[in-house]
């Protein structure tokens, strides 16, 4: 069994799970409220804006907490969690701004810190003193319960505790839903990431007022994990261009006597230091800024966020913006991705390290593709977003990249008539690619179909916004045959797990349905040895003794064999010299 929940919690997660299945059910034919992926990342921001980080003694210092800051203004919302080291955070949302700044503006420094005193939105309650008077009046128990929403909203479900939850679905299609609800983002973690960007960007506020930290990729495009990392794409000039512009005054700008490359690593430079030296919490800062795109590194510690940080242009926020509006045209589609990310994970295919595997990123796009090839397409191509575009939904780079599509997916004339489960998408895409012509095709989600590969990548995936560019050049030949190999034995075993679901009675202490997909043996783990060497195995590893000694015989044989026809040759030589003598 996998049981190691207490029962409160256990209890909890099974809730959980059946609200969600019954809602689901209830609401699956209804039209969800759409939210655009502007929308959804201003409203993100406006949250942080308006919330700080208090690190108490422990959950239960919540409600001195909250009476203490209430005074400054409504208090919308509060949010609990824990980290390894067993510190304690709590993130307090202001309904207004004014709120926040009342808060900053009362708090003080520590003069007996060593180090350089910082305004952040990142604070810590300390003890109170013996108070004179009248004490603060206590919240009663219906406010703590609306503002304390979440507790320990950071913990993660442990990998045994989520296939004990799998394993008790009804049938395979809610074992994929059930394995996204309990590992996908929740609230606390994205609210955490904007407030890690808002951190950066009061940092260099006093010089850079209209400088911007804008999350991308996973964080945002509706694909993150829980624990995944945070992208960030640090703009100095946005939405600059539209204030003030009819102003006869201008601001004075140092011109850059560089060329554009070398001035942004000598910018990433400095902007790595005020990270390390000046803003709390922030450690492990590394430069890579050699690399194509020059990239900053760090730890988060009281966030517990891996950070990537650049200053290159938008395409990133575009690209995940593009992923977003696509998993927001039908519910099944991010369910099904979590699922096939999950598999690839398990029989390591995928690596956290960069290297010559095939990544997260193609993975979703090989899945969009697939869903845009389906008997009954689930996806339209990208084409027809870009033709559908109005004009508010032009967007170029500033080196020129177009990225413009339609950002308002519900007014296109795209509906799809596929009613599938999740079950049989997860087979179909097994199938799918277990047959596709890598060798001479390339994928097009511009299209949505197949198109002549334009060199000979093993894998070859047109970037929907730089279509001169393959997503997964990096992946090696041997990768793409292994990736071929397995899902074929993937839609090998989802095929007799659907049948034998819907016949025998399910177990949880059995594995069954999706559970058996992520059974694999560790040998077939990619390990850091391996990131540098081929993959290769022994021949006398694939057999047993018994084998082996077949093998030894069998090339005792192939060399008694080679004896008998070189001896052969040699008779055929003397007879054919003897016959040429006969002859003359």
């Amino acid at each position: 069994m996998y049981f190691t929940y207490t029962n409160s919690i256990w209890r909890n997660l099974k809730n959980f799970i059946h609200e969600n299945s019954v809602i689901r059910r209830k609401f699956s034919s209804e039209v969800k409220q759409e939210v655009k992926f502007d929308n959804f990342i201003e409203f993100r921001r406006a949250q942080a804006s308006r919330s700080i980080l208090v690190q108490v003694q422990s959950e239960n210092s919540y409600v001195d907490l909250c009476n203490y800051c209430s005074k400054f203004g409504d208090i919308i919302g509060a949010h609990h969690y824990e980290l390894k080291d067993n510190s304690n955070y709590i993130l307090i949302e202001y309904k207004t701004l004014e709120s926040i700044k009342e808060v900053l503006d009362s708090a003080h420094y520590n003069l007996e810190s060593t180090g350089i005193p910082a305004y952040s939105p990142l604070l810590w309650f300390k003890a109170a003193g013996v108070v004179k008077g009248n004490s603060v009046k206590l919240l009663n128990d219906s406010n703590k319960k609306g503002i304390l929403k979440i507790s320990n909203g950071l913990y993660q479900t442990r990998e045994a505790d989520v296939m004990e939850l799998i394993l008790s679905a009804e049938n395979v299609s809610d074992q994929i839903k059930t394995l996204h609800e309990l590992t996908k983002l929740n609230d606390l973690e994205i609210r955490l990431r904007f407030l890690a960007a808002k951190q950066i960007e009061n940092s260099i506020s006093g010089i850079f007022p209209k400088a911007s930290a804008l999350p991308f990729g996973s964080s945002v495009n509706g694909f993150g994990k829980m624990g995944c990392d945070l992208d960030l794409v640090l703009r100095f000039n946005q939405g600059i261009v539209k204030d003030n512009i009819n102003s006869r005054l201008v601001f004075h700008t140092k011109e850059n006597l560089t060329n554009e490359r070398s001035q942004v690593q000598k910018q990433m430079e400095c902007i790595s230091d005020i990270l390390q030296i000046f803003l709390p919490g922030i450690t492990s800062v590394r430069r890579i800024l050699q690399a194509r795109v020059p990239i900053i590194k760090f730890h988060h510690l009281l966030l517990n966020l891996d950070v990537d940080l650049t200053m290159s242009n938008m395409s990133g926020v575009y690209m995940s913006e593009l992923l977003y509006i696509l998993g927001e045209i039908d519910h099944r589609i991010r369910s099904l991705i979590f699922v096939i990310r999950k598999w690839a994970q398990s029989v390591g295919l995928t690596n956290p390290s960069p290297g010559r595997w095939i990544t997260n990123f193609s993975l979703s796009c090989l899945a969009i593709f697939f869903l845009q090839n389906v008997k009954h397409p689930l996806l339209p191509p990208i084409d027809l977003l870009n033709k559908s575009a109005t004009i508010n939904d032009i967007r170029i780079t500033e080196n020129g990249l177009n990225c413009t599509f339609l950002r308002d997916h519900s007014i296109l004339d795209f509906r799809t008539e596929n009613n599938s489960e999740l079950s049989e998408l997860l087979l179909q895409f097994f199938e799918f690619f277990s047959q596709f012509d890598f060798s001479n095709k390339a994928i097009s989600m511009n299209k949505g179909s197949a198109i002549i590969k334009p060199d000979h990548s093993s894998i070859y995936i047109v970037n929907p916004l730089e279509p001169n560019l393959n997503i997964s050049k990096n992946i090696s030949l041997e990768e793409c045959e292994r990736f071929r190999i397995e899902v074929r034995n993937a839609a090998w075993i989802l095929d007799n797990e659907i049948e034998n679901a819907k016949s025998n009675s399910k177990s949880t202490t059995k594995l069954w349905g999706i559970a058996n997909l992520f059974k694999t043996s560790q040998e077939t783990v990619i390990k850091p040895n391996f990131f540098f060497k081929p993959r290769m195995v022994e021949i006398k590893n694939l057999f047993d003794d018994k084998d082996e000694e077949k093998v030894i015989s069998d090339e005792n044989d192939h060399l008694n064999i080679k004896e008998s026809v070189k001896t052969l040759e040699t008779n055929l030589t003397k007879k054919f010299k003897i016959n040429k003598t006969s002859d003359r």
